[in-house]
C-alpha cells in the first residue's frame, strides 16, 4: 500500500472546462495530461515524483474511461521504453520517474528514442532531486538532456506555469520530432494553488486503434545506415524546428521591462529569484520586477536570438543555474563571445558553484551581483559591502548541534538484521559488506555501521563482484525486494550464479518497495486489484540457479538470523548462498492496523496492543541494548537514586511492540530487563478478574521480599 491515498483527490481529475482545479503540482500535471490527450501513461516510483505513480494508480478508472493506457513499470528503463509508443503512431505518451539516478537506469532506451526521433508527443516527467535534501547523488539531469538531444523543460513553480508546460511541451515534441523531459523539482511537485481546467480528452488514436492497424517506419530504427542520418537531422531539422516553436510560442518569459542590468534564470529557480528581489525592495508581490528577468521555462535548447536579444544594451547579466557544471552559464557564455557582445556576464561567483539555491543564498547572490554592477538600484540600506545582508548561521552551531543522519523507523523489521549480522562478526570477523539502495542501506549509519559500498538500485550483490575468491572468507551483500524486482534479479542475483559466486546475498524483503512509498511488488503479499502479486522471491531466485536458499518470516527472530548467517559464511557449499528476511514494512502495517484498531477500540470491542519496558532495578546502564538495536523509541532515563549515576534505558511512547529490543538482548545475552506489557483496552469482565488475581499475586510476593531485605537502622 502507498505511503499515502489520493482516491479522494482523484475525483478532482473529472471536473471539465471553466472550473477551478485546485491541488498540489503532481495532481496538476496528471490533471493536464488528460487534456492534452494522452495514449498510454506509465513510469517508476521514486522522490519527489513517486506519488504522481501514486495519484495515476487510483485515477485507474479514469484513465480507463478515456482509453488510456497506464503501466507501473519494473524499472525506469521500462518505463522509458514504453515511448517507443509514439515512434511509430500518432499517440502521445508521457512517463514518470526520479532523476537523475532515473535517466541513467533509462539512458539506453531514451538514447535510442532520441536517434529515432517519435512522431507523437513524448514526454519524460522527471523529479529533479538535488540539493541537501536529496538522497541521491548530486547530479543534475540537464548534461543527459544534451548528450541525447532531449528537450529540457524547466517552468516556474507555479501550478499554471506547470499546466501550460505540459501542454506546451507536447506540441513542442510533436512539431520537432523529439522527446521531451518536464523537469520538475520537489518543491514544484508538492506547492499547492490553482488553475483554470480544461476539459479531459480522449486519445485521438488509442494503443488499441494502434494494435489493429500496426505500423512500422523502417528509417526510424536505430540500425546503420540510419543512425547516421538521425544525427544530422538532430542539428539540421530538429532542434531548428524546437528554437522556432519555442521563440514563436514564447515559451520562455520576460519580465521588468528594460534596463542595463538583467538576470537570467531557470524557471524552477523563478520563485525564490522574485522573492530576493522583493526582500530588496526591488519586487512586488504580484511578481512584477525592477530588475529586467528572462526567465528559461526551456534550458535546453536555448534559443540564440532571444537570449542575444536580451542581453543587447545590457552592461552586466547574471545567470541563476542552480547546480554543477554551469552548462547555461557556459553556453551563453559561448553564445556571446562569438557574437562579439560587451555585456558582463556574473554566474558562479556571487552565486555558489554548487550546492542547493536557498533563499538565503539566492538572497546573497543577488545582493552580491547588484552591489558590484546596479547598486544605484540597490536601497540605501542594502548598499554596504561589508558582510552579508541576511542572517547568517552561528559556526559554532555546526560544532555543538549534532547531524540527524537518516535512520530506521520505530519498530522497523530490518533492524534486527543488522544486529544479527554485527553480532556474527563478533564471532567470525569482519567481512566485506556491500550495501545497496534502499532503507536498508541506513545500515552503514550508527549504530550499526555496516557496509562499504552502494552502486546503486539492485546492485548490492553485484558490487561485491569483484571481492570473490573460493577458498577465501565470503563477503555479505544486502539487497532488497524493491531493488531484486528492479534489475537486481539479472545485474545481481542471476551475474552471481553464472559467475558461481561463493558469497552470501541477504534478501531484505518487507513486502513492498517501502524506500519509494510502499508501492507493491510481484512479491507482495497484499492482494492488488489491477496488479499480479504473491509471486515468492525464493521461487525467482531458485529459477534463476541458485541451490542455497533459506528463508525466514519473522526477522525480528535476532537469534534465527545469526544462526542462518553463521551457516552461509561457513558452509562447504559453493556458489552464493542466499538468505531471505521476511517481514512487513511496519509503516505500511501501522498504516493498515492502526485505523482498525482504533475504530475497534471506539466501537468497544475488546482489542490488546502490546507495549514494551525496561525494569529500571534490573537494567544495568551499559547501554548495549542501543548499541545493537538504534530504535528511536529506545532512549535513556536518569534516576532519582544517588547510587545510580549512569541513566538507564527506557522506551518511550512511540514504541509499536515489535520485540526487537528484548529479542537483540537475549541475541546477544545482555541483561534481562526488558519485559512486554499487554495494554488491553475495553476489558471483559474476565480481563479485570484476572488483573486483580495478578495484583494480588504481586503485592504478596513485594510483601514477603521486603520483609527479607536486609535493613541497616540508624540508633542514637
Amino acid at each position: 500500500m502507498a505511503e499515502r491515498s489520493f482516491a479522494k483527490e482523484v475525483q478532482d481529475l473529472r471536473i471539465g472546462a471553466g472550473q477551478e482545479f485546485r491541488g498540489e503540482g503532481i495532481l496538476a500535471i496528471t490533471k493536464a495530461l488528460l487534456e492534452c490527450g494522452v495514449g498510454y501513461v506509465g513510469g517508476y516510483q521514486g522522490a519527489p515524483v513517486s506519488h504522481l505513480i501514486d495519484v495515476l494508480s487510483y485515477a485507474e478508472d479514469i484513465l480507463n474511461d478515456l482509453g488510456i493506457h497506464f503501466e507501473a513499470n519494473a524499472s525506469e528503463a521500462a518505463a522509458a521504453a514504453m515511448l517507443a509508443g509514439s515512434v511509430n503512431y500518432p499517440i502521445r505518451g508521457a512517463v514518470t520517474f526520479k532523476g537523475p539516478v532515473g535517466a541513467n537506469v533509462a539512458a539506453d532506451a531514451l538514447a535510442n528514442l532520441s536517434s529515432g526521433g517519435v512522431m507523437g508527443g513524448a514526454m519524460v516527467i522527471l523529479g529533479e532531486d538535488y540539493g541537501e535534501g536529496s538522497s541521491i547523488m548530486q547530479e543534475r539531469t540537464h548534461a543527459f538532456a544534451t548528450k541525447s538531444q532531449l528537450w529540457l523543460l524547466d517552468p516556474r513553480p507555479n501550478l499554471p506555469s506547470i499546466v501550460k508546460t505540459v501542454r506546451d511541451g507536447f506540441e513542442l515534441s510533436e512539431a520537432s520530432n523529439t522527446p521531451v523531459i518536464l523537469q520538475v523539482r520537489i518543491r514544484a511537485c508538492h506547492v499547492y494553488g490553482s488553475f483554470t481546467a480544461r476539459d479531459n480528452q480522449r486519445p485521438p488514436v488509442t494503443v488499441r486503434d494502434a494494435l489493429e492497424e500496426p505500423q512500422r517506419r523502417t528509417e526510424r530504427i536505430t540500425l546503420p545506415p540510419f543512425t547516421y542520418r538521425h544525427e544530422m537531422e538532430k542539428v539540421t531539422e530538429r532542434m531548428p524546428a524546437a528554437s522556432r516553436f519555442i521563440e514563436e510560442r514564447e515559451l520562455n518569459e520576460r519580465f521588468g521591462g528594460d534596463g542595463e542590468i538583467g538576470i537570467i534564470v531557470q524557471g524552477g529557480i523563478y520563485n525564490g529569484v522574485i522573492r530576493a528581489l522583493q526582500r530588496l525592495e526591488l519586487a512586488d508581490a504580484y511578481g512584477e520586477s525592477d530588475v529586467p528577468l528572462y526567465v528559461l521555462n526551456v534550458t535546453y535548447p536555448l534559443v540564440d536570438t532571444e537570449v542575444l536579444a536580451f542581453c543587447s544594451g545590457k552592461r552586466a547579466v547574471l545567470i541563476v543555474e542552480e547546480g554543477q557544471p554551469a552548462y547555461i552559464e557556459d553556453a551563453i557564455a559561448a553564445l556571446l563571445y562569438r557574437h562579439q557582445a560587451s555585456c558582463v556576464l556574473v554566474g558562479k561567483g556571487p552565486l555558489p558553484i554548487a550546492g542547493e539555491y536557498t533563499g538565503t543564498v539566492l538572497m546573497d547572490g543577488v545582493t552580491g551581483f547588484l552591489r558590484e554592477h546596479g547598486e544605484d538600484l540597490l536601497p540605501q540600506g542594502h548598499r554596504e559591502t561589508n558582510g552579508h545582508v541576511t542572517e547568517t548561521t552561528d559556526p559554532e552551531l555546526e560544532h555543538t548541534v549534532p547531524i540527524r543522519p537518516p535512520g530506521f523507523c520505530t519498530g522497523c523489521p530490518e533492524r534486527p538484521i543488522f544486529a544479527a549480522t554485527k553480532l556474527v562478526e563478533e564471532n567470525l570477523g569482519p567481512h566485506h559488506i556491500a550495501g545497496d539502495i534502499g532503507c536498508h542501506l541506513f545500515s552503514i549509519l550508527p549504530p550499526f555501521e555496516i557496509g562499504s559500498t552502494t552502486m546503486g538500485y539492485g546492485l548490492g550483490p553485484a558490487s561485491a563482484a569483484a571481492l570473490s575468491a573460493k577458498g577465501a572468507r565470503r563477503s555479505i551483500s544486502f539487497i532488497g525486494d524493491g531493488g531484486l524486482w528492479h534489475n537486481g534479479l539479472t545485474s545481481s542475483i542471476g551475474n552471481a550464479v553464472y559467475n558461481e559466486s561463493d558469497n552470501v546475498i541477504v534478501v531484505v524483503d518487507n513486502f513492498y518497495s517501502a524506500a519509494t512509498g510502499g508501492q507493491d511488488v510481484p512479491s507482495s503479499r497484499a492482494d492488488n486489484t489491477s496488479r499480479s502479486t504473491h509471486h515468492p522471491i525464493a521461487d525467482a531466485v531458485r529459477g534463476l540457479g541458485v541451490r542455497w536458499v533459506r528463508e525466514i518470516d519473522r526477522t525480528y527472530d535476532v537469534n534465527r538470523l545469526k544462526n542462518l548467517l553463521t551457516e552461509a559464511l561457513t558452509t562447504e557449499e559453493t556458489g552464493p548462498k542466499v538468505i531471505i528476511a521476511s517481514s512487513e514494512c511496519m509503516l505500511n502495517k501501522q498504516r493498515r492496523e492502526r485505523p482498525l484498531r482504533n475504530d475497534a477500540i471506539k466501537s468497544g470491542e475488546r482489542v490488546v496492543v502490546p507495549r514494551f519496558g525496561v525494569d529500571e532495578d534490573v537494567c544495568t546502564g551499559d547501554h548495549a541494548c542501543m548499541r545493537l538495536s538504534g530504535c528511536p523509541s529506545l532512549s535513556v532515563k536518569t534516576l532519582d537514586d544517588p547510587l545510580r549515576d549512569d541513566p538507564v534505558a527506557a522506551i518511550d511512547e512511540s514504541c509499536v511492540g515489535c520485540g526487537n529490543c528484548g529479542e537483540v538482548a537475549d541475541a546477544a545475552v545482555l541483561c534481562p530487563s526488558f519485559h512486554r506489557v499487554d495494554v488491553v483496552h475495553n476489558p471483559r469482565p474476565w480481563d479485570r478478574f484476572a488483573s486483580r488475581v495478578s495484583d494480588l499475586c504481586i503485592g504478596s510476593l513485594q510483601r514477603w521480599r521486603d520483609r527479607r531485605r536486609l535493613v541497616f537502622e540508624e540508633r542514637g
